[in-house]
C-alpha cells in the first residue's frame, strides 16, 4: 500500500517516519525509517541529500526552534496516524553542529535562568521575613500578653508561601485584625488544648471546636492582659 500524501508545508522539507519496511527506490536501500516521497516514490536521506541531517525529537520548543535557526537546511519529521487520519509531527532534521550550538544556547539560559530562580528566592525570602515580623508585632499588639517567641511561631506558620493559610489570604496580608485574631486562635487551638487528640480520636471537627472553645478563650483573655495588667490584678 503506498503512503498517504504528506501534508503541504510551504518553505519546508518533509520526511515520512515510516513503520513499514520501506526501500528506496533509487539505491533500494531499506528497509528505511526515515524517507522522503519524491514523485510518489520513496527516497532514502542520503539520495535526498539530507544523510547528513541528525534527528531531534519533538518535546524540547526552544531547542527544536534554535536548533532550526541555526541549521542552513533542516527537514520535518512527519508519522501518518491512521487511527486519527493524518500526518503528526514527530521532531526535526538538522545539522550536528546546528544543534551542537544550539543545545548551547539552552544550555546558558538554562543556567540564566537558574541564577534568576535563585534571586527571586532570595527576594521572596527577605518579604517573606519582613511579612512575618510584622505579622508577629501584629499579633503583639492585639495580645500583648502573647509571648514573644508564640507570636513569631503563629505568624511563621501563618505565613507561609503557597499555605493557603489565612496569612496568605488578601485580608491576612492586609494584617486585618480579624485575620490575625484567625491565625492567633488557630495557632492556640493546636498548640493549648487537645483539639489535634479529638480529631484523631474521630470526634467531628466542628464538635472538637466547640468542645475546646472555653480553653481557646482563656489563652486569649489571658494574652489580652499587657504584664502590667497582671501584676495589678495579682495585688
Amino acid at each position: 500500500m503506498a503512503l498517504p500524501l504528506t501534508p503541504h508545508r510551504t518553505g519546508r522539507l518533509v520526511v515520512v517516519q515510516s513503520p513499514k519496511r520501506k526501500r528506496c527506490g533509487r539505491c533500494r536501500r531499506g528497509p528505511l525509517s526515515l524517507l522522503m516521497l519524491e514523485e510518489g516514490a520513496p527516497r532514502c536521506l542520503d539520495c535526498a541529500d539530507l544523510g547528513h541531517l541528525v534527528f531531534l525529537p519533538r518535546g524540547d520548543t526552544a531547542l527544536t526552534r534554535r536548533a532550526r535557526e541555526e541549521s542552513t537546511l533542516s527537514a520535518v519529521v512527519v508519522r501518518f496516524n491512521r487511527r486519527k487520519s493524518r500526518y503528526e509531527r514527530q521532531g526535526v532534521l538538522v545539522e550536528e553542529a546546528a544543534l551542537a550550538r544550539a543545545e548551547t544556547r539552552c544550555l546558558a539560559d538554562a543556567e540564566a535562568r537558574r541564577r534568576r530562580r535563585a534571586r527571586d528566592a532570595r527576594r521572596r525570602a527577605v518579604e517573606d521575613e519582613r511579612f512575618t515580623a510584622a505579622f508577629a508585632a501584629e499579633i503583639n499588639r492585639l495580645f500583648p500578653g502573647c509571648p514573644a517567641g508564640r507570636a513569631r511561631a503563629i505568624a511563621a506558620h501563618a505565613s507561609v508561601r503557597g499555605s493557603g493559610r489565612v496569612g496568605r489570604s488578601a485580608a491576612g496580608r492586609a494584617l486585618t485584625g480579624k485575620a490575625v485574631v484567625s491565625a492567633v486562635v488557630a495557632g492556640v487551638r493546636h498548640a493549648d488544648t487537645p483539639y489535634d487528640q479529638l480529631l484523631a480520636s474521630g470526634v467531628p471537627r466542628q464538635e472538637a471546636r466547640h468542645r475546646i472553645a472555653p480553653a481557646v478563650e482563656r489563652v486569649l483573655r489571658a494574652w489580652q492582659e499587657t504584664e502590667a495588667e497582671v501584676v495589678a490584678d495579682a495585688g
